[in-house]
């Protein structure tokens, strides 16, 4: 992989952008790009009731459907980076977005879970292209001192696919049939590439040298075998010698990835960057946080279509209060960490959406709707604060020749993240329901959103070992 920025050499005879604003326009078709991401997640959430009663299956096996995904975008992202600088971030991010469309398509033409299931997971490869190589885009073309604006922006357009999602397919299953919660993907997919060709210069990068396929080869078997582990356990899904194989394996793929990375030279996923201490803060305290908020996508729909006998229309109007939430706090991130520092925001953030994430365990049908919008909104505000704060810090002591390394390294990390989070939040409703998989009133939902709540406040020890001055050299704050 390169030692520098992907795309740090633009082509000359591509026109700049208007009156310096090229980077931004940039970032803004890259996000853009990425809305029928967001809105594909957010449909498919609203929709696994429905896909429950489609398939004849158990609602919280219909987290295959989600984990897949996940799972082929965590394991293909190490490869992003150097087919990135092989081939161009533009050319790469086009490709990927034409897999992610052809995916789309399948999915809606799927007869079972696990016919959705394989669909979804050729969805993941595109996508596992599509995120790291649109950040890396965006994080190599912002001056430094502007990275949390630059960030803001790529992260704001993301933000309207949630909030479009819920509502548009509680709508579509109103009126049509689960099918075309997929196929809304293709003119959003559409409109997206073509932004992307008008704003986005073609990027010349070095040449990264050869694919380290041995290593993609480890941690892609590493990967696959924890989240498959994950995903079983305690499920009762596969037998108890096949789930001990597969925890063999992972322990066997890691250590011999480990031996790997220290022997190579450009490795696939480069590890030492964890001596940065900023970065290793954010890649740890962003896991851990990703751990609990992974499941709450799954459980939120469960718990208001199937427990509180809400419409799916009903559920993704609430739902997105979330997003409306995330969208206010973006204007004002930057300056609430121009003022209070990176250390101080991660850490009250941490706390508040640790305490938010809990909160549905108390919903109940007596429960105002106001109230469990309110409380959404609040959440989506302090989630999209700590994101926005742990995503940027990230960089903060890099060299910029470690940037490819450092996106392809966070994408992985979070997305195993969210699938562990996913994995333990039907483990914990598993749990909950006992032996006899009783049905799925409000009350089976304590034990679990406690949990995914508990988890995720195990990120504030991580944020409180930053120095107070953490980060200062790109928040825009003084040095004390």
């Amino acid at each position: 992989m390169t030692e520098a920025p992907a795309d740090s050499r633009p082509d000359p005879a591509a026109p700049p952008g208007p009156s310096g604003r090229g980077p931004q326009l940039a970032s803004i078709a890259v996000a853009s790009a990425l809305f029928m991401e967001f809105i594909d997640s957010t449909a498919l959430s609203t929709a696994l009731p429905t896909l429950s009663t489609a398939f004849h299956t158990d609602p919280v096996h219909l987290k295959l459907a989600l984990t897949s995904y996940i799972l082929a975008l965590a394991v293909m992202a190490p490869a992003s980076g150097w087919a990135a600088d092989k081939y161009g971030p533009r050319r790469v991010f086009m490709l990927a977005m034409s897999v992610f469309l052809v995916g789309s398509v399948l999915c809606g033409f799927a007869q079972s879970l696990a016919q959705l299931v394989v669909f979804r997971t050729l969805q993941g490869l595109g996508g596992a292209m599509m995120t790291p190589v649109g950040r890396l885009i965006v994080v190599g073309s912002a001056p430094r001192e502007r990275l949390v604006s630059a960030m803001s922006w790529f992260t704001m357009p993301a933000l309207v696919g949630p909030l479009v999602g819920p509502p548009l397919a509680g709508f579509i299953l109103g009126v049509a049939s689960w099918p075309w919660i997929f196929f809304i993907n293709v003119p959003v997919g559409l409109l997206g590439m073509a932004a992307v060709l008008r704003f986005v210069p073609p990027l010349h990068p070095p040449d990264p040298g050869p694919f380290d396929g041995k290593g993609f080869a480890l941690t892609a078997v590493a990967i696959t075998s924890w989240i498959g582990l994950a995903e079983t356990a305690g499920m009762d899904l596969i037998p108890v010698a096949a789930q001990g194989a597969l925890g063999l394996t992972a322990l066997g793929a890691t250590g011999l990835y480990l031996r790997h990375w220290r022997r190579t030279e450009r490795p696939v996923m480069n590890l030492g960057l964890v001596r940065f201490l900023t970065f290793r803060a954010s890649l740890l305290g962003g896991t851990v946080l990703r751990l609990g908020l992974g499941a709450t996508p799954f459980l939120l729909p469960l718990l208001f279509q199937v427990a509180l006998g809400w419409t799916p229309f009903e559920a993704g109007l609430v739902t997105i209060g979330t997003t409306v939430g995330a969208l206010a706090c973006k204007p004002v991130a930057p300056g609430m960490i121009r003022q209070f520092g990176f250390r101080r925001v991660l850490i009250v953030s941490n706390l508040a959406t640790a305490v938010l994430t809990a909160a549905p365990a108390f919903f109940r049908h007596s429960t105002p709707v106001p109230l469990i919008i309110g409380l959404l909104a609040v959440a989506g505000f302090t989630r999209s604060l700590q994101f926005t704060a742990t995503n940027t810090v990230a960089y903060a002591e890099l060299p910029p020749g470690a940037i490819s390394n450092a996106s392809t390294l966070s994408v992985v990390a979070q997305q195993v993240g969210l699938s562990l989070g996913i994995s333990f939040g039907g483990l914990m409703l598993h749990v909950a329901r006992g032996s006899t998989e009783g049905p799925l009133t409000p009350e089976r939902f304590l034990l679990p959103f406690l949990a995914v709540g508990l988890v995720s406040a195990l990120a504030g020890p991580i944020y409180r070992r930053l120095p107070a001055d953490a980060g200062a050299s790109i928040g825009g704050r003084k040095r004390a």
